[in-house]
């Protein structure tokens, strides 16, 4: 393998050009070299920031490509699976977009396959690599706010064109889907814990869930958070404890919906804040893949963790069928 693990990305989605792609072109230890795409006037978007990117007009001839060290795969969701597989048959590590599956049965296969290829397959949860989050569960862990008692937590936002992949039922879309993975995922991280019980009120448009309203029970705490498709944009996670409060003001979309910044309220009132301007959770999840791969240190969010929160949103979406 090279010095540079070389990357190449399936598929030409906005989202990979926008964010991913600048991400793995900045990433220390990470060269992007590919991309797959069968429009070339799609690709022209990332030659913009990489402008020696190889392009391959099909995904089978990136899989070959006997350069590419890593494939990043930001394709709809319902593909994720399929293609994770194929490229790991080819012999290529894999970070795959959330959610990596759309249920929590179809990890048996994916870890199946990571461990027969001894390679790194992983989902691209990037707020566990950033040190907003990282701060968090320490001092959850730690007690700075005393025995946690209830979580709270809310990500929205208004998505109303019926074409986008997020608002089809064939293309594995829906509001906790696409964003209960944070809300849920983001719980599980600070605190270390699955959920004894989960259940939902939700409403439903085509197939899909478009506001959902969560409730769970933890081992010493409750939950509740709120995801919506259909609502003006927020986002927020609270963890309340006994002798304070931790409130993460821009968890997801760091530094994109505001200011990364964690509020400690103490005991006497006081707030102390920690602030987090430059922290790029993008480039920072792609450098902790690439020292994985180089290096061999574990991965901050291997697929039985991914798999932790599915198995919460396939709880969640049951509970709101039934209800």
């Amino acid at each position: 393998m090279s010095k540079a693990v070389q990357w190449g990305i399936l598929g030409a989605a906005k989202f990979a050009r926008q964010f991913m792609g600048p991400a793995i072109h900045a990433a220390s230890g990470a060269q992007l070299a590919a991309l797959a795409t069968s429009d070339p006037a799609k690709a022209e978007g990332f030659q913009a920031f990489c402008p020696n990117l190889r392009v391959h007009d099909s995904y089978e001839a990136l899989l070959s490509d006997p350069e590419i060290d890593v494939v990043y795969i930001p394709l709809p969701n319902h593909m994720h699976v399929e293609w994770t597989l194929k490229a790991l048959a080819a012999g290529k590590h894999v970070l795959c977009e959330k959610p990596i599956t759309l249920r929590e049965a179809e990890f048996d296969d994916l870890i199946a396959a990571r461990d027969a290829a001894g390679l790194l397959a992983a989902e691209a949860y990037m707020i566990v690599h950033h040190p907003q989050w990282q701060r968090a569960r320490e001092m959850v862990q730690g007690g700075a706010i005393g025995a946690l008692r209830h979580v709270t937590g809310a990500f929205s936002f208004d998505n109303r064109d019926m074409g986008n992949i997020r608002n089809q039922a064939a293309t594995g879309g829906g509001g906790l889907r696409d964003i209960g993975v944070y809300v849920f995922g983001s719980a599980r991280f600070v605190t270390g814990q699955d959920p004894l019980s989960v259940s939902a009120r939700i409403d439903w448009e085509n197939g899909i869930d478009t506001f959902a309203d969560v409730q769970a029970q933890f081992d010493g705490f409750t939950y509740n958070a709120y995801t919506s498709i259909r609502m003006y944009p927020y986002q927020e996670m609270c963890f309340h404890g006994e002798e304070g409060l931790i409130r993460l003001t821009a968890p997801f979309n760091a530094n994109v919906y505001g200011e990364a910044r964690i509020e400690w309220h103490k005991p006497d009132l006081a707030v102390e804040t920690y602030r987090y301007p430059a922290a790029n959770h993008y480039v920072l999840q792609v450098e902790a893949f690439c020292r994985s791969v180089r290096d061999g240190v574990p991965y901050p969010c291997p697929l039985e963790f991914s798999r932790g929160t599915q198995a919460m949103i396939d709880q969640a979406l049951l509970s709101g069928k039934k209800t």
